[in-house]
């Protein structure tokens, strides 16, 4: 760039440059160095780039445009994406049995892995709607059976008959007395 500026000054100052005005010049240094400014600017906007809310075919797409011209290539490309995947997505991507080799196959098993996820979370949501619009206390969302639920007993985990307060009080509903078995923390009898 020095040696550049300093020709462009002899060539003014001598008066055998062809630039005659600011604009000229400014058009002369982007013909020069356009094509290096704007791989800075792509490569920045890839830096940027996270997945956020967005599912993965949009991160994927975003992804591919901010790529074109950017300088990256090969593992440092494939090490970029992963950086900019939500963290579940990258957490589940990192214990597969085979990992992927190239950005393709990298960008493919992410939006099939999003996708999955996505589907899974709205047939969950679907289950616990029709499940509470029935009036059940069916598990949500994944819980296991036999698990109490937050706010599923009202009344919470009162005693029966118990003190409170100096007034005596009718006996509360109470939670199902689980076994260690029925929650999956060994055999402890819970009275």
């Amino acid at each position: 760039m020095e040696t550049w500026k300093d020709n462009i000054l002899d060539e003014i100052t001598k008066g055998t440059s062809d630039v005659e005005t600011m604009e000229e010049l400014s058009e002369k240094m982007r013909e020069e160095f356009g094509e290096f400014d704007e791989e800075s600017r792509k490569a920045d906007e890839l830096r940027l780039l996270t997945q956020g809310s967005k599912t993965c075919d949009e991160y994927v797409q975003e992804f591919r445009r901010a790529a074109r011209g950017s300088g990256y290539e090969g593992r440092a490309l494939i090490n970029r994406f992963k950086e900019g995947l939500n963290g579940t997505i990258k957490r589940k991507l990192a214990k597969a049995e085979s990992l992927p080799s190239t950005i393709m196959e990298w960008q493919e098993r992410a939006v099939k892995l999003d996708r999955n996820m996505r589907q899974s979370r709205a047939e969950d949501r679907s289950m616990a709607s029709s499940a509470q619009s029935q009036g059940t206390n069916a598990p949500q969302g994944g819980v296991r059976q036999g698990w109490p639920q937050r706010g599923t007993f009202r009344g919470g985990w009162v005693p029966r008959g118990g003190w409170r307060g100096g007034e005596r009080r009718e006996a509360q509903p109470q939670a199902p007395r689980l076994t260690g078995a029925e929650t999956g923390r060994g055999w402890m009898v819970v009275d």
